[in-house]
């Protein structure tokens, strides 16, 4: 197959990109990580009182009787309005992202010492951050499969009070037994999550990575040579290293729809992910890093490439269905649950597999189109 080439904007700067372009992406992102924790912190108040709860409860977490209370404790304080911390969280993210592939991308330019100290606290914070949402995500996602593949009118776990509607029979039953099994664990998952990022909000680790974050803000700590350097160079080798990385993907296979590719291994026994979604995995985040060299090039003004932008969207589609299969697959291997609980769980894991294989081919039809760019 050949190889698809990333094409520049048309708009590229004529002449050479110098570290000044680096140094205000950085310190832009930067201000918009201070003003997001800002924010949070001015709407965190209930979420801090549920948090000073949470170390009780976590060490009684065997107690299923306590983990209800926390849930609903969390429950509550999303209802007394977290929206718009739960929406700054997602900033305080996006910026630690940001900064993070910057710092990756364009490190030759940057003090060696002090970008490779702050590159895996802003990956600790992004990920602590983002598992909560991750959680409550991937059983919207498994509870709304099971509704679709069961044929209940309602959620899965409320069709254990209708059997006798569905034409599913066992299915059905097992789907809402899978959908309790299901809700049970991610809940109690997404609420040890949830107590993990009040408590590292609240860490001396987290104030080091914000005291750092406030000095990028109006000091960055460039190298001599990168008053002079021009960035390009590294960006278009971010750019390679993403092209090079798709290009080891198999691409034909997953050009052919229902090639079954994604089922394989599905019965191992083995609890690790699927080796065949890490390339996958990976070239996400290539893709990532390349988007961000390119808004350090040409702003976030910069027209957008339709192409690349729904290739991602197809990548982030793998990736949850992926996790939603392991998640499923791990409901399965509980001890002791009924037949028709297992059944559907195996037909659940069997139908996001099926949505990793459907990801997969919506990215490589995307990929393959010519560069589309809005203006």
């Amino acid at each position: 197959m050949a190889q698809q080439h990333l094409e520049p904007p048309t708009d590229s700067p004529a002449g050479p990109m110098s570290g000044d372009a680096l140094a205000g992406y950085l310190r832009a992102q930067a201000t918009e990580f201070l003003r997001s924790l800002r924010q949070h912190r001015e709407n965190g108040t209930d979420a801090g009182t549920s948090a000073r709860a949470k170390p009780r409860a976590e060490s009684r977490a065997e107690s299923r009787a306590e983990s209800r209370d926390v849930s609903r404790d969390v429950s509550r304080a999303g209802e007394n309005g977290s929206g718009e911390s739960v929406d700054a969280a997602r900033a305080l993210r996006r910026s630690a992202r940001r900064i993070s592939g910057t710092l990756h991308t364009f490190r030759p330019l940057l003090d060696a010492e002090w970008s490779e100290g702050m590159r895996p606290e802003l990956a600790w914070l992004s990920g602590t951050l983002a598992r909560e949402h991750a959680y409550a995500a991937r059983l919207e996602r498994l509870l709304g499969a099971l509704n679709r593949l069961s044929g209940a009118a309602g959620l899965p776990t409320q069709a254990a009070q209708n059997t006798g509607a569905s034409a599913k029979g066992s299915l059905t039953v097992g789907a809402a037994k899978a959908g309790a099994l299901l809700d049970r664990q991610l809940t109690l998952a997404r609420t040890r999550a949830h107590s993990a990022a009040l408590q590292a909000l609240g860490s001396s680790r987290f104030h080091a990575v914000a005291d750092s974050v406030a000095v990028l803000a109006s000091e960055v700590p460039l190298t001599p040579a990168a008053a002079t350097a021009d960035l390009r160079p590294l960006a278009a080798a971010a750019t390679d290293r993403l092209t090079d990385a798709v290009t080891a993907l198999p691409l034909v296979t997953a050009g052919h729809p229902y090639n079954a590719e994604a089922l394989v291994h599905g019965l191992s026994a083995d609890t690790a992910p699927h080796p065949q979604d890490a390339p996958w995995h990976q070239v996400r985040l290539l893709l990532r890093l390349h988007r961000y060299a390119c808004e350090v090039l040409y702003g976030e003004d910069a027209p957008i490439d339709v192409r690349l932008l729904r290739a991602g969207q197809a990548l982030n589609r793998h990736r949850d269905a992926a996790e939603a299969a392991a998640a499923a697959a791990s409901a399965a291997r509980t001890p002791r649950i009924a037949p028709a609980t297992a059944y559907a769980l195996g037909v659940l894991h069997a139908d996001q597999r099926h949505e990793v294989e459907a990801a997969r081919f919506a990215f490589q039809q995307n990929w393959q189109k010519e560069t589309v760019r809005t203006p």
